[in-house]
């Protein structure tokens, strides 16, 4: 079985000089996303659809995708603003593409199979690549949904936003969104100041598809775009969870005990590469040691 993760990364811009997401994170030179691909491969993923967009493809597989060629199969798929259902057409005002479910859009004539969905600039920890391909072997038919604790997924440096689900039975029963979560007693604090203990169950992007999620993706978008006013064309995003919802109830809760790594405010580098930096010193070795570490294909950097 062929396993593919699609990495969204079409929103990093188009010069990494000054995209902190992929700054240095080890004194090696090493950036998060490549944390990120040793992990994956490592778990058994064989192939990589990297979406990004026409003007950033070149410095991206110079910088990133040729030092994997040799690990596993790299591909990349474009995200546009005019990739829209036949009969639509691009609104006045609109100047970026629609969001990360089109991201995935985009990639799926890359996709021979099932697949796993993840944000480029975002560690999610070895566990959560082991918990994907495990369910991915199973012989379900469902769709999957990495869910990290609350407390596993926040900066003490500001607020972030985190989709909350809501599990019943295992199963996936919804997901919302919440604004301005900030750290507190017990859990975390949202923007309407309700409090969520620290063991909620949260979304960071990192879904489980089998093959036949593709029709979804397909049916959702046009709905999405029906349902633009003038008011919302410009900016509105046509999102993962707007997908997942969809497949509600088909879609397991897969949780992790692995603490979510990402650089949502400068001052959470430092914090990043101390936590990079434990993990290559644990005597856990290969499971818990991410990385360009074992799966670096040229070995330049290693």
């Amino acid at each position: 079985m062929s396993l593919t993760l699609v990495v969204l990364a079409a929103g990093l811009g188009s010069r990494f000089g000054g995209v902190k997401q992929l700054a240095a994170v080890d004194d090696a030179g090493r950036t998060l996303i490549e944390y990120s691909l040793s992990d994956a491969i490592g778990a058994g993923f064989e192939r990589i659809v990297f979406v990004v967009t026409r003007q950033l493809q070149p410095e991206f597989d110079e910088r990133i995708g040729r030092r994997f060629a040799e690990a596993a199969e790299i591909v990349y798929a474009y995200q546009e603003i005019d990739a829209l259902p036949p009969g639509y057409r691009v609104p006045p005002g609109r100047v970026k593409p629609w969001g990360t479910a089109q991201a995935v859009l985009s990639a799926l004539p890359q996709v021979p199979g099932a697949f796993a969905t993840i944000n480029a600039d975002d560690y999610y920890g070895a566990d959560a690549y082991s918990q994907a391909t495990a369910f991915l072997g199973t012989e379900s038919t469902d769709h999957g949904l990495v869910a990290y604790r609350l407390d596993n997924t926040l900066s003490p440096n500001g607020t972030v936003s985190r989709g909350v689900c809501e599990v019943q039975h295992g199963r996936l029963a919804g997901i919302t969104e919440r604004t301005a979560l900030r750290r507190v007693e017990g859990g975390a604090l949202d923007e309407t100041g309700r409090i969520f203990p620290g063991d909620t169950p949260v979304s960071m992007n990192f879904w489980v598809f089998r093959q036949d999620a593709g029709a979804a993706f397909t049916e959702q978008f046009p709905r999405f775009l029906d349902g633009l006013t003038p008011e919302t064309a410009a900016k509105a995003e046509f999102f993962l969870p707007d997908v997942g919802r969809a497949l509600i109830p088909h879609v397991r809760v897969l949780p992790t005990a692995a603490v979510w790594q990402g650089v949502t405010y400068a001052d959470d580098l430092p914090a990043l590469r101390a936590y990079l930096a434990g993990l290559r010193a644990s005597p856990a070795g290969d499971r818990a040691s991410p990385a360009g570490l074992r799966a670096s294909p040229t070995g330049d950097r290693a």
